[in-house]
């Protein structure tokens, strides 16, 4: 979805089109962010 937000914000440079892609890298960004915060779920390596 982000790809074809882009090239459409590209071509047109629509403001509302840009304000999409931010929402979309907004919310990927938080769909992320949790995986990361939980220390239990990273594989840490063996020493």
């Amino acid at each position: 979805m982000y790809e074809f937000t882009w090239k459409v914000f590209k071509e047109t440079g629509n403001v509302d089109t840009y304000l999409i892609l931010k929402e979309l890298e907004k919310e990927e960004h938080m769909n992320i962010l949790p995986h990361m915060e939980n220390s239990d779920e990273i594989d840490y390596p063996i020493t």
